[in-house]
């Protein structure tokens, strides 16, 4: 019988064997991976960072729709894993069925934790705190529509908050004030004075959530997809793996589009989160003479 963890009040297997891929475009990702990491610690689990197209945030839809599919594919290729995880908001709102329709592997999408925080918040208002394109997604506003008809909903997008947790997460200074200003809209937008839940749509944001709540002008409760984003992506790998001896390659890996000398920021943060081994993806056919050991 497989192992099995208990979520949520949800039974998930967990699975011994086999690879996931999880992606972004910087560093946000990481929060996700660790989650799948905390929950399965028998599978390998490879990073890949879009590191060639960094920031999405000023990319055109059309630009990461085109892009999108065709760095999957090289990433998968590169790698080899049995499941692509998409730890983007921005990417996943925009091109996910793109991004499956390109590979012969499972995809697991980021989706903003709407649901839960329309169901659980107890007031009835909640706030959306994302990246502009998440914002302004046609699918965030499927989202809302489905599961948060019910609440109301307050939306505010923030890049200056991504840079933040950027420069927090490689030890960097930073403004602390800017947290307060991030979601300062929220609490001040028409019944942002019944506020409790808020939404972290940027897989960005959890790295940043506990000063997110010391800068918060009362106490709110943040939630974000992580823990969700891991529970489906191990249902995923146990069906794709059942059965399979344990993977002998470790994880660990970190895949770049970009050169990795050029992302010296990510490589160091990369490695707080367990990843140590960076290789451009130019260079994923001599791997083993041209990776880059931080």
């Amino acid at each position: 019988m497989p192992n099995e963890t208990i979520l949520s009040s949800r039974i998930v297997p967990v699975p011994e064997a086999g690879r996931v891929l999880v992606f972004d475009s910087g560093m946000g990702g990481l929060t996700v991976a660790r989650e799948i990491m905390a929950r399965a610690p028998g599978i390998a689990v490879d990073y890949a960072a879009d590191t060639g197209f960094f920031p999405y945030g000023d990319k055109s839809d059309a630009a990461l729709r085109e892009r999108l599919p065709e760095i999957a594919s090289r990433l998968v290729d590169a790698a080899r894993p049995d499941v692509f995880v998409i730890a983007c908001n921005t990417a996943s709102t925009l091109a996910l069925d793109q991004v499956r329709a390109a590979l012969s592997i499972p995809v697991v999408g980021t989706v903003p934790a709407i649901k839960p925080a329309a169901a659980e918040s107890q007031s009835g208002v909640i706030g959306l705190l994302a990246t502009p394109g998440t914002i302004r997604r046609q699918y965030t506003a499927d989202l809302i529509r489905d599961f948060a008809s019910h609440v109301s909903v307050i939306l505010h997008g923030s890049i200056e908050l991504v840079r933040l947790a950027e420069a927090h997460a490689a030890g960097e200074p930073y403004d602390a004030n800017g947290f307060a200003e991030a979601q300062r809209p929220l609490f001040e937008a028409e019944g942002g004075d019944q506020l409790d839940t808020i939404v972290l749509a940027c897989t960005h944001f959890p790295l940043v959530r506990d000063q997110l709540a010391a800068a918060a002008p009362r106490p709110v409760r943040y939630i974000d997809s992580g823990a969700a984003i891991a529970r489906q992506t191990l249902r995923v790998l146990f069906r794709q793996v059942d059965g399979r001896a344990a993977t002998e390659m470790p994880g660990g890996r970190v895949f770049l589009s970009g050169p990795p000398a050029d992302s010296e920021r990510l490589v160091k943060v990369c490695r707080r989160f367990g990843f140590g081994t960076a290789i451009g993806l130019d260079d994923t056919a001599n791997a083993e003479n041209r990776s880059a050991h931080i």
